[in-house]
This record gives structure tokens, C-alpha cells and sequence, in this order.
């Protein structure tokens, strides 16, 4: 595995902020980062942010790169409908997969194996393929099919993380919220940051 390749998918929760700060972080940890955001995810990213993406996978991977100066190759970003691309294949090499946000309808699709475009099959061959696999679920309150997804998931392995910031590093702002939960990510993935504060640690 690569242990500098992350695959990111931003889906149509709300919550895009925190799917483009991970990003961010993430470009800014030198990480190469495969990127999918689907088409509700663009409409979010719309209406949640004045950022205006263009509708194309291309025309995003400059658009983004630019306005996060990614170095060259180190952004790439795949359509709905790219099956030939490597995130298709078991023989890909990214270690780690984040869907950030993660709606309900990815999170089902997931637990029951759909993989009917690329970003649920995607996390399907991190599944298959015994890796990394981070969901962060925005959505409440959450039904019992919600859970029971989450229960099967949890059980193969997958991390679910909820939205859910934290407040004992007294947030001044929307961005610090957001940090906490990107932070909480970062974690996860084992890639250093100082977003936040830790428990117990000094300002």
C-alpha cells in the first residue's frame, strides 16, 4: 500500500465543510488524495459555500488544485461512472478511505453492497480488501436502519464517526467546530496536525 494515498468522497449530507477542510488538511499533509464528490454533493457544496465547482471530474481537479495549490499530481479526481479507474480495483493502492460527509443512502448502499457508481464501489474494495475504511455520518435523528447499518459496518471493520464536535477547547467560531471533527479524522488516519488542542493539553 501506498501510505500516502487517501481516497476522499464527499456525498450529499449536509456538511460539506468538513468533507473540504479534510481536503484541505490533507493536500497540506503532502497526502495524495483521490477525490469523488457526487452530484447532490455538488449541489450542497452549492448552497452550503460560495465555492462554484464545475460539473466536470477534470474541470474539478484544477479548479480544486488551484484553490488548494496541490502540487502536480497530487489531486485526482474521478466520476460517478469512471469504472475503469484504478478505485475500482482491488489492485489500487490507496491505504485509507474517507466519505466525509456521509449521507444516509451512502451509508445503506455501503452496508448492503451496492456499488452501483464509483464511490460505493470504492468503499466496497476497501471492504473486500481489509482496509481503512472512515465514515462520518451527518445526519439526526437516526432511524433503526441507520444503526443496524452502522452496527454491520462496525463489525467489518469500518469506523463510524459521527458529526459530532466537541466544545472543551471553547470554540470561537464555525471553523474551529469544524477543525474538531477534521482533527478527530486526521487521528484516525494517523497523520499528524495542530488543529486543536488536545484533552487535557494547553492551548
Amino acid at each position: 500500500m501506498n501510505p500516502d494515498r487517501i481516497i476522499l468522497a464527499i456525498t450529499g449530507a449536509s456538511g460539506a465543510q468538513y468533507g473540504l477542510r479534510l481536503l484541505e488538511c490533507l493536500l497540506g499533509a503532502e497526502r495524495e488524495v483521490w477525490l469523488m464528490i457526487s452530484q447532490p454533493a455538488q449541489v450542497v457544496i452549492a448552497t452550503e459555500t460560495d465555492l462554484e465547482l464545475p460539473g466536470r471530474a477534470d474541470d474539478q481537479q484544477t479548479f480544486l488544485g488551484q484553490y488548494f495549490d496541490a502540487a502536480d499530481g497530487q489531486l485526482r479526481v474521478f466520476g460517478r461512472e469512471q469504472w475503469m479507474s484504478p478505485l475500482a480495483s482491488g489492485s489500487n493502492t490507496a491505504r485509507a478511505m474517507v466519505v466525509c460527509p456521509c449521507s444516509s443512502a451512502t451509508l445503506s448502499s455501503v452496508a448492503n453492497g451496492a456499488s452501483r457508481d464509483l464511490i460505493e464501489r470504492a468503499a466496497d474494495v476497501m471492504l473486500k480488501e481489509r482496509r481503512q475504511l472512515i465514515l462520518l455520518h451527518r445526519e439526526m435523528p437516526v432511524s433503526s436502519i441507520h444503526l443496524e447499518n452502522m452496527l454491520k459496518l462496525s463489525r467489518e471493520g469500518v469506523v463510524i464517526m459521527p458529526a459530532s464536535p466537541g466544545f472543551y477547547h471553547r470554540p470561537a467560531g464555525i471553523e474551529q467546530l469544524i477543525d474538531f471533527v477534521v482533527a478527530r479524522i486526521l487521528d484516525q488516519l494517523a497523520i499528524e496536525h495542530s488543529l486543536i488542542p488536545r484533552w487535557g493539553e494547553a492551548s
